[in-house]
């Protein structure tokens, strides 16, 4: 019903006239695009991750959509200089990915090369050598595998039976909560590995199967329409996190891009992103940790006065669910911003 709720909204502002309305209200200056995944494949339509992914024939769409609006699309080093000055010869619309999945380089790559749109891909180091698991892929094939998991889960001993397909939304929808809000960010891996072994998974092959190697990753690096941004080390919560560990996750992540392809990243994503991410301590250590901009996935267009948040900066999702142009126009007229944040046209944490 609530996928239903927002396609209705996306179809009434996208085409009904009324982000025509919002957006001198909004005076958006431009906006940042989050993708992940962007893959004309799709190993399952109706997995918990769907969202994740864009087909290239949507990417196209988009971006071809965009220009014919106006939109200059710009690298991130961009977005920072046009908010600093205050100058901009029209909307201006900056690309980002998430996790450096492989399909990146393959699939979106020769879609942007296309048109001459820059990306910036955020690269979590643990991720990309596998000191870190994938982890919803990892309890997406947990679940999938169709056997009975156990968890103890605010203090009680639970038995998640996943053969049948609610019982699998069940359990992936359980288990995502508990292992993002309860389970210690340190315990995470050892937890979710145990996850995996009950089930018969291999939790390193996600990381394998699906994201770029530190080889991959200097190739991408190397392409004039790519920068390639940092995401801490481990992909954590950094609100999670005590301030000293969370500032060493995002000065380890930049000291390891920079000794991998030679040179430090400027630009940073909040993993995760929403409100229990990410908050104003965390703006203030991305500051600290010499990072120039600083994204989270909060809902919303930019606005001058973003030039003073530039370590707050959201993002558009583009959703997998949602995979319309109505959808884009409704949320780059910025109504979507003021419906979702209370009427706020200045989005920041």
């Amino acid at each position: 019903m609530i996928d239903i709720a927002r396609k209705l909204a996306f179809l009434l502002i996208g085409y009904g006239g009324l982000g025509a309305l919002a957006k001198p209200l909004v005076g958006s200056v431009g906006v940042i695009l989050m993708l992940h995944r962007v893959s004309a494949l799709l190993d399952r339509p109706d997995g918990p991750n769907r969202h994740l992914t864009i087909t290239p024939a949507f990417l196209d769409l988009i971006v071809g959509e965009m220009k014919r609006l106006g939109y200059a699309f710009v690298s991130m080093d961009e977005v920072v200089a046009r908010l600093r000055s205050g100058r901009s010869s029209g909307p201006f619309a900056a690309l980002t990915a998430d996790d450096a999945y492989r399909d990146n380089l393959v699939e979106a790559l020769p879609v942007l090369e296309s048109h001459g749109a820059p990306i910036t891909i955020y690269v979590a180091p643990g991720l990309t050598s596998g000191a870190a698991d994938l982890w919803w892929e990892v309890l997406d094939a947990i679940v999938e595998a169709g056997k009975p998991v156990t968890a103890t889960i605010a203090g009680k001993r639970r038995t998640f039976e996943c053969s049948t397909p609610a019982g699998r939304k069940g359990a992936f929808l359980a288990l995502s909560d508990w292992l993002t809000s309860e389970v210690l960010e340190e315990d995470h891996r050892q937890v979710l590995r145990g996850l995996a072994e009950q089930a018969g998974v291999d939790a390193s092959a996600p990381n394998r199967e699906l994201l770029m190697d530190w080889t991959e990753v200097r190739r991408a690096a190397s392409h004039p329409l790519v920068t390639i941004g940092a995401h801490t080390v481990h992909h954590c919560n950094l609100k999670r996190l005590e301030a000293g560990k969370a500032l060493r996750e995002m000065h380890r992540s930049r000291s390891m891009i920079e000794a991998e392809l030679g040179e430090a990243p400027q630009h940073f994503a909040y993993p995760y992103g929403y409100e229990a991410a990410a908050g104003m301590r965390e703006t203030h250590l991305a500051r600290e940790a010499g990072f120039v901009s600083a994204v989270t996935t909060r809902h919303g267009v930019l606005v001058p006065g973003h030039a003073a948040h530039l370590h707050a900066l959201p993002r558009i999702s583009v959703n997998g669910r949602h995979q319309d142009l109505a959808a884009i126009r409704a949320m780059l007229s910025g109504a979507t911003t003021l419906m979702t944040n209370g009427g706020r046209r200045l989005v920041t944490v």
